[in-house]
């Protein structure tokens, strides 16, 4: 009996001593036995059209995976021109994702289309049809860098382009939405359908630009991927409401805030997959050897948030120039390079056709179309 006793204690004091060593211990995740893959049922074929870039192409759905770990699961969606997913073609059209389905529009199906070398001219060898990889990533932790991790097998799915037309496209948009829109002349305050857009450069693009009157003395506000509800919201990266990091996020997010906390009107761009945002506050004047101050100052033009127009009426003098600059200064100017009222970043002097006192107007209100009037009174 005493033999049995001298060896119960020296179990338990192994027991306790390789409990009370933290650095001993190691957990190493389980993997669902079930796996991972989708659940939602695939067309045949994915019709592209440029038109529709803004409209859902696919909702992509998996299934829950259990880990066996004390720590957040989050989900990956990947998509590659090739089933190997080698790194040089992949892209990650979905990360950090809390859910299990992420949405993807048609103009990312377009990009994917583009990196499958797909197009729509008879000219060309290339087909405008073709079949492009997706597989969902399931991974342990806050971060995606990360060695505990689960794949999906990959799911094919053919993309169909159709035949270019003259219609206009329609640049992809996101929303600005929050306490300044009613003071602004965006609807009412926190409303997505009223929010102020930002357009992205391209079909296929994440590099969000447009100017937002944010008129409020402790403007709060977020960024919505539609105008019709708040799924898939980016806030701010900060610890309190009204933060300006710079730093886009879309789980336990804050509502972003501009630079010094105060109004202003606003270039404002956003990158949804980049997640970066910035603001630079503007003030704009009219500078040229066509106005009585030279090229040596800005006349100040005045802001209307009815119209959403700048303004200013000033003698001018016929075949001499003029130019629009923001904050006195030639970092953010707009030109016009084709003389057809349009605005360019950088853009060409604008020739003045006679003396006069002009109405003058710059109207930045539509993202990525920016233009100009000179009106004789």
């Amino acid at each position: 009996m005493k033999k049995l006793s001298i060896l119960v204690i020296a179990i338990l004091a192994l027991i306790f001593n390789a409990c009370s060593t933290d650095d001993d211990f190691t957990f190493v995740a389980k993997p669902d036995p079930e796996g991972i893959s989708f659940t939602n049922t695939f067309l045949s074929s994915y019709i592209l059209k440029p038109t529709n870039a803004n409209n859902l192409g696919e909702r992509f759905v998996w299934n829950e995976v259990d880990m066996d770990v004390q720590t957040t699961v989050r989900y990956e969606l990947q998509a590659s021109i090739d089933e190997s997913f080698e790194n040089d073609e992949l892209t990650i059209l979905g990360s950090d994702i809390a859910e299990t389905n992420y949405p993807v529009t048609i103009a990312e199906l377009l990009s994917l289309a583009n990196d499958a070398g797909l197009d729509t001219d008879p000219e060309t060898e290339a087909s405008n049809l073709g079949e492009v990889f997706f597989r969902v990533r399931a991974y342990a932790g806050e971060t995606s860098a990360t060695n505990v991790e689960q794949f999906s097998d990959p799911v094919s799915i053919t993309l169909e382009l159709v035949e270019d037309t003259n219609e206009e496209v329609e640049l992809p948009k996101i929303f600005v939405v929050g306490n300044f829109q009613a003071a602004g002349g965006y609807g009412n305050d926190w409303t997505p359908e009223d929010g102020a857009a930002l357009a992205a450069s391209a079909l296929g693009k994440t590099d969000y630009e447009g100017f937002v009157y944010i008129n409020a003395d402790a403007p709060e506000f977020k960024f919505l991927p539609t105008n019709t509800g708040w799924d898939g919201d980016f806030g701010d990266a900060g610890s309190e409401n009204g933060d300006y990091t710079k730093t886009l996020k879309q789980e336990d997010e804050v509502n972003a805030g501009t630079p010094d906390g105060t109004g202003g009107y606003f270039l404002v761009k956003a990158d949804t997959e980049k997640l970066t945002y910035e603001l630079t506050e503007t003030n704009w004047g009219l500078i040229g050897d066509a106005t009585p101050t030279l090229w040596d100052a800005d006349t100040d033009m005045t802001y209307d948030a009815d119209s959403m127009l700048w303004t200013v009426n000033l003698d001018l003098i016929g075949g001499k120039e003029i130019k629009f600059r923001a904050n006195d200064d030639w970092e953010i100017n707009l030109g016009d390079t084709d003389a057809d009222g349009t605005m360019e970043f950088g853009g060409d002097n604008i020739i003045v056709p006679e003396d006069g006192n002009y109405t003058i107007t710059l109207d930045l209100s539509h993202q990525r179309h920016y233009s100009y009037s000179l009106t004789k009174n």
